[in-house]
């Protein structure tokens, strides 16, 4: 709870528990706003660690939008250097947003890393379906995430093709579970931050009946 006020209290930060750049520059920097998006973007960081864990990720979580301006913009908002130093001014962004994605970018056009800015949010897509559905139609979900940082790091592309593979599967194999069940999957909806993934958890299960 002490983490949590501070947190909130300064409107935004790293979170260091689900980041894996301390005392390095990350690769890529994943921000959320939100709680769907910042679910997703968690459950994103999660797959990323297993499909390429030598990848080093940072992962800012932003409570007060307005902290995204410069602070000549706005009383709430950072310093160039402030947000240089947290968003880096170099390496992609990955940004998870919980309304429209041109908001983000006006917040942010004066920042220097702008052009590296890549944000996902809601684009009118979707209708009456899953709450899970409903952020794959948006781009929003965790393999899409996924799939921009594949995408955006350079150099990874060419070794992340079985995670893209995967990726890919995965979102077929969540169009054909709800088509025949209309609930999304249960290791969508029982996803929690530093479980084990569901190949291994069967493996433990099966080698305890050995």
């Amino acid at each position: 709870m002490d983490q949590a006020i501070k947190h909130c209290t300064a409107g935004l930060g790293i979170w260091e528990w689900a980041s894996s750049d301390r005392g390095s520059e990350p690769d890529v920097v994943m921000a959320c706003c939100g709680d769907v998006p910042t679910l997703e973007t968690l459950a994103a960081v999660d797959l990323l660690r297993r499909y390429a864990p030598e990848l080093k990720v940072r992962v800012i979580n932003v409570v007060d939008l307005m902290k995204l301006q410069p602070v000549s913009e706005h009383p709430h908002g950072l310093p160039d250097r402030d947000f240089n130093a947290l968003f880096t001014t170099d390496k992609p962004i990955i940004f998870a947003f919980h309304g429209y994605p041109w908001l983000i970018h006006r917040l942010t056009y004066r920042r220097t890393g702008h052009a590296n800015l890549h944000v996902r949010g809601y684009k009118e897509e979707g209708t009456t379906s899953t709450p899970f559905d409903m952020c794959v139609m948006n781009d929003l979900d965790r393999f899409h995430l996924v799939s921009d940082v594949i995408d955006r790091v350079p150099g990874l592309g060419a070794r992340a093709a079985y995670a893209k593979q995967a990726i890919r599967d995965k979102l077929i194999d969540h169009k054909e579970y709800i088509c025949q069940h209309g609930d999304d999957m249960p290791e969508i909806t029982g996803w929690t931050w530093g479980q084990a993934p569901a190949d291994q958890r069967v493996r433990s299960t099966e080698s305890d009946n050995i």
